[in-house]
């Protein structure tokens, strides 16, 4: 649930392959627009000794000593060069510093890793891991609540209630089992992990916690990750104020919360709340919900998610002030022309949550030492994530991955980046395509995309000279969509004409966060529509919404090679 998405500048362009040898040419990091995920590997959850986690926070709550977690005899973790005490360094225990970590053991680099708060960071902690958990009750419960659906399916099912803390205990049981089984897996590996506060000195050295421990190593990389933003005039109280770290917990559930910004942590919570029977107003700045994503899916989107539901909202206006329920009056919300500032009206609900995006935390770090000064508290990098200077020079040795850097705040973005860092130290040049990582909204139905909305690649073809088509397939033609009566859902590709090239794919509908991945690997590996035309899906599954969707493509004739059949 919390992660936010900047999409990167338009004017840059992207290689469609990650290997790449280009001139490394300093820039600027994107805003963020609201959104969030997260993803783990699968040997997190202990299928085999490696663990791969991707969240974007570390708190740095300074703690009164430091301690040093130190690799077993029996570790792959390689040996530091001779004049330092590791090879790599890495400052946040999130799943883009986890991420690293894995990479650089795997590539035979004696890693330690820094961690002020605790390992799992905001996606496992207060993110990603606990409000999938709750998604998930939301879903089983909108699917027990629909009476026409089961009716369909010839079920019959009593009235479904909930136990409040019995969900509650859901999320946490779950965020501390992936925590452990991430906290295990380095110390399998071998990876030191060192606990207390991460202060840089100087070039290659970071300081430990509050006291004289001061290591050295090679290369360092920051993944010190966001933290919520509350804007201001938003009096935050944990209980009836409240950002996305309190509501995960579910100490209670309000009759009527109103949502502060419709992005991606606003619509997941509204999809709990509502499932779990509160009714939701939203407040967003912008004319129109949900920012962030393709105009059309987003319309589609408002039509299922939104309209049906006990949701009401009001666009155009900024919540100037927030204050907590007391002594028996309830939270009041005064409401400003986003505009003309000119005042509204004033709310009086139950909750209020806090879903205006992520700040990136990067306080405290010892930037000043090594001449850095972050860009709205962005740490400034490069397309390699080396990290640059007051003024505009590279800081040899100094990386910054994920929610820190704001090139794109999603935990597999930062864990992807996390890896592309480690290539480069150990000697292969290695530039990440931004617009071949996907995103997700787990709603019921869900949202993914990956690449470009359609605004923005007609804004591209235009600067560039070429055109742009689009094409799109229903979920009501899908058999498997329509075996589960889930037959509510678009999938929409958008692409140049002239050569086949994927420049976006969106989909509403069911499944829509797992089917989105062939899409990305086929802008990652510049694999062209009248090539994976040829791809073979089974039959009958939902993948086959994406089967349709490139065939239905026109792409002019271009020759690409196919390759020869092979007898067996």
């Amino acid at each position: 649930m919390q992660a936010s998405l900047s999409l990167p500048s338009l004017s840059h362009a992207v290689p469609r392959s990650n290997y790449v040898v280009q001139s490394a040419l300093p820039l600027p990091p994107s805003k963020p627009i609201n959104l969030r995920f997260c993803g783990l590997r699968r040997e997190a959850l202990g299928f085999s000794p490696l663990a791969h986690s991707d969240s974007h926070r570390v708190r740095f709550s300074a703690p009164s000593r430091s301690a040093t977690i130190s690799a077993s005899s029996s570790s792959g973790n390689g040996s530091p060069s001779k004049s330092f005490d590791y090879d790599l360094l890495i400052i946040g225990a999130g799943v883009g510093g986890h991420g690293a970590a894995l990479h650089a053991v795997e590539k035979g680099l004696k890693t330690a890793i820094v961690e002020g708060d605790v390992v799992g960071g905001t996606c496992v902690n207060r993110g990603c891991v606990p409000s999938k958990a709750l998604l998930a009750v939301s879903g089983r419960m909108r699917e027990l609540q629909n009476e026409h659906h089961l009716k369909a399916l010839g079920l019959q099912v009593s009235a479904a209630g909930y136990d409040r803390q019995g969900v509650a205990d859901h999320a946490n049981n779950l965020a501390t089992k992936i925590r452990n089984s991430l906290t295990n897996s380095m110390n399998s590996l071998g990876v030191d992990i060192l606990t207390g506060v991460g202060t840089i000195l100087g070039p290659q050295k970071v300081q430990i916690g509050s006291s004289d421990k001061v290591v050295t190593a090679k290369d360092i990389i920051i993944a010190t990750g966001s933290v919520p933003f509350v804007p201001k005039g938003v009096e935050v109280d944990g209980k009836t104020v409240i950002t996305s770290d309190h509501a995960l917990k579910l100490e209670f559930v309000p009759e009527w919360i109103a949502i502060v910004g419709s992005g991606y942590i606003g619509l997941e919570f509204s999809d709990v709340y509502t499932a779990l029977g509160s009714e939701v107003t939203f407040i967003e700045a912008l004319d129109q919900l949900m920012p962030g994503f393709d105009p059309e899916i987003g319309k589609l989107a408002q039509r299922v998610l939104i309209n049906p539901r006990k949701i009401d909202y009001q666009t155009g206006v900024f919540a100037s002030k927030i204050t907590p329920a007391k002594d028996g009056k309830p939270v009041t919300i005064e409401l400003i022309d986003a505009r003309t500032k000119e005042p509204k009206e004033t709310l009086e609900v139950d909750a209020a949550l806090i879903a205006t995006g992520r700040a990136p935390f990067t306080q405290g770090l010892g930037l000043e030492n090594v001449d850095v000064a972050t860009q709205r508290g962005f740490i400034p990098v490069d397309e390699r994530m080396r990290v640059i200077d007051a003024n505009g020079k590279l800081v040899p040795h100094l990386f910054c991955i994920g929610d820190a850097n704001g090139k794109m705040m999603l935990a597999h973005a930062a864990s992807a980046q996390g890896i592309s860092v480690v290539e480069q130290v150990t000697g292969r040049d290695h530039v990440l395509n931004h617009l071949s990582i996907p995103a997700a909204c787990f709603t019921h139905p869900e949202i993914s995309m990956v690449g470009l909305t359609e605004p923005q690649a007609r804004e591209k073809a235009e600067k560039e000279g070429f055109e742009v088509s689009i094409t799109k397939t229903s979920f009501k033609a899908n058999t498997k969509a329509l075996a589960e009566n889930e037959g509510e859902g678009l999938a929409k590709l958008i692409y140049r004409p002239d050569n086949g090239e994927i420049l976006g794919v969106h989909i509403f509908g069911l499944h829509a966060a797992d089917l989105i991945h062939e899409a990305s690997n086929a802008i990652a590996l510049g694999t062209r529509i009248q090539d994976i035309k040829f791809a073979v899906h089974a039959h009958p599954t939902l993948s086959e919404v994406l089967d349709e969707l490139f065939k239905s493509a026109k792409v002019a004739h271009v020759s690409s090679p196919v390759s020869e059949p092979v007898a067996v």
